[in-house]
Formats: C-alpha cells, structure tokens, sequence
C-alpha cells in the first residue's frame, strides 16, 4: 500500500526526470522556433495550406532545417565541452577557451583561401575535414600542455590564450590576402551564425555529430574511472592514454563538425557542462546526454532569439552566447579565487 502511494517522481531517479525535463524543453523550443521569424508561420495556419504554398517552402527548406542544425551542433559542442572537461579532469576546459575552435577555424580558412581540386563526393566534407585536422591538432597540443609540470589550471589557460592569439593571427594574414566572397566567409565565422542551414549541411554535421555524440555515451563509465587520477584508473582496468586519445578523438570530430558548418559559436561547452552537473551530478552516465539535451536547447533558443530580436535583419547567434558565456566565465574564476583563499 505505502508502495502505490509513493507519489511517482519519487520512483523515477532524480537524473531520470531532469533528462526528461530538458526534452519537453527542447520540444517545447522547437515548437516556439518553428513559429517565430520574419515571417510569422504558424504551425495551425501552415496545415491549412497546400503542400506547395509559399508558407510551406519556407517552413521546409529554411526554418526546419536551421532548427535541426542549431540542435545538432548546440549538443556536439556541449558533449565536446563535457569530455574535454572530464579528460583534463578541469571545469575551465572548453574548446573555445583553449583555443581548439580557433585551430579548427584556422584550417577552414586555409581550405577557402587556397582550395584544392578534389572529387565532388570528398568537396562536401572537404571543410569539416579541414576543421577536424585543426581541432585535433591543438586538441593535442593543449593535452601535452596539460601534463607538463604544476599548476595545471594556469597552464591550460594561458596556453588556451597563445593559442587563440596565434590562429587569430594567422586567420588575420589569411583575411588579408583574401578576396571579398572569402572575406564575407571569415567573417560569418568569426561570429558564428546558423544562417547558411540547408538540408544538405545538416545531413553533413549530422552524419558525424550524432554517432560521435552517441558514441561518447559508450566511454561514460571509462570517463568517471578517469576522474580518480590516471594511477587509480590504470589499477581499476582502464588503459589511460587511449582511452584519453579516443575522447580527445571524438572532442576533436565534435569541435570539428560543429566549426565546418556554422563557424565559431563559444562557451556551450563550458556553461552547459557546469550547470548540469550542479543538478546532475558528476556521473558522465547521466552527464553526458544531460549536456548533449541542455546545449541543444541553448543553441536552438540563442538562434532563435538572433532571428528574432532585429528582424527583419538578423544577429550573429556566436555574439549571444558569447554575452551569456563570458559573464558566467568570470563568475566561475571570480568563484574558484574565493574558494582557494578560504
């Protein structure tokens, strides 16, 4: 008797029901986004048009495919900020801070200004390719950085900031000799922007997002044995340093994917991670596809408001999670400082 009346959120596990709260949210969100626009096309009004209404080719070949996109990348770039941080074993690790965004966007830039000939099938990933060499190079870079002497925290950040300075030069020298269509392309990169959406990019993001992001979910467990230190980890059966190249691996494809198609978009990988985890819990099991729901959700409500709030004009979705972003940074330093003189 005392089990029937156990009221039922007791018996789901509290993990359990924030997982399901953020995906009525991102429903929910996606429902608001298909609605909002410069064109208002609401969902009721759109089923009482024929299929070859006007209402119905924007609804389908612009607003449904930005929706799924912005999706799709918001929870690439979350799984890649939760890996990252759980492999550097630090809540300030995130590919935009550690500039491995800057590395992949650095590549992008080198494919624009100096294309190569190749087959129509490889053209189409020829970008994410490039982004993906970038990101796994610095992604490597930084790893190495990491494990090199005390004061790992500082390390990482002043690393994280030579390197942003250095792609930021070099992307600079590119943006100089470039010509004017390459140049409008650097600069919706900078910026970040869902606007370039087509049914074609997201099967391209998608293709590599999606199983590399399920993918993670399979190295949950190895992850949590990582967080005790590599010695502990290694005697619990984990072989560290792969383990640590596949996650970087994965980070790397997620980064990758993500800065290909919709260029740099900041700090989702840190303030989702962050925020999950004080309701979540650090368990990567939970954390994972908590993270992957949660940046979904930021990025599809980010985008919308950047369609919305100027239109009929419209804003670089990467400056609104940057102002949301940076604040929440500096609250997270000005918190770890507190904590270390206490």
């Amino acid at each position: 008797m005392s089990t029937l009346s156990t009221p039922l959120r007791q018996r789901i596990p509290a993990q359990l029901r924030m997982l399901l709260g953020l995906a009525l949210l991102l429903i929910t969100l996606a429902v608001l986004a298909a609605n909002s626009g410069a064109i208002s096309v609401s969902l009721p009004a759109l089923l009482r048009q024929p299929f070859d209404n006007e209402l119905w080719q924007i609804w389908m070949t612009i607003r449904l495919p930005r929706i799924l996109l912005a999706m799709v990348v918001g929870c690439g770039l979350a799984c890649s900020g939760t890996v990252m941080q759980g492999v550097f074993r630090n809540p300030l690790a995130d590919p935009g801070l550690l500039g491995i965004s800057s590395g992949a966007a650095l590549f992008v830039g080198l494919m624009i200004v100096f294309p190569l000939s190749l087959p129509p099938v490889i053209v189409l990933y020829s970008q994410m390719i490039s982004a993906f060499a970038g990101s796994l190079v610095i992604s490597f870079i930084v790893f190495m950085l990491s494990r090199m002497g005390q004061n790992g925290l500082s390390r990482l950040l002043l690393a994280g900031i030579a390197i942003n300075a250095i792609c930021g030069a070099a992307v600079g020298v590119l943006t100089y000799i470039s010509n004017d269509s390459q140049l409008r392309q650097f600069s919706m990169w900078g910026m970040g922007s869902l606007g370039q959406a087509q049914w074609s990019t997201l099967t391209v993001a998608a293709s590599v997002i999606v199983p590399v992001s399920i993918a993670t979910q399979f190295l949950a467990r190895r992850l949590n044995l990582l967080q005790l230190g590599d010695e502990d980890a290694h005697y619990l059966g984990v072989n560290v340093r792969r383990t640590q190249r596949i996650l970087l691996l994965l980070s790397a494809l997620l980064v990758g994917a993500s800065v290909a198609v919709c260029g740099i978009i900041g700090f989702i990988g840190l303030v989702i991670p962050h925020l999950l985890r004080m309701q979540i819990g650090a368990d990567h099991r939970w954390l994972l596809p908590g993270s992957a729901l949660g940046g979904a959700c930021l990025l599809l409500l980010a985008d919308t408001l950047a369609r919305t709030l100027v239109a009929p004009a419209e804003m670089p979705v990467g400056l609104l999670t940057a102002i949301l972003g940076g604040p929440y940074f500096l609250w997270l330093i000005l918190r770890a400082g507190g904590q270390r003189r206490d």
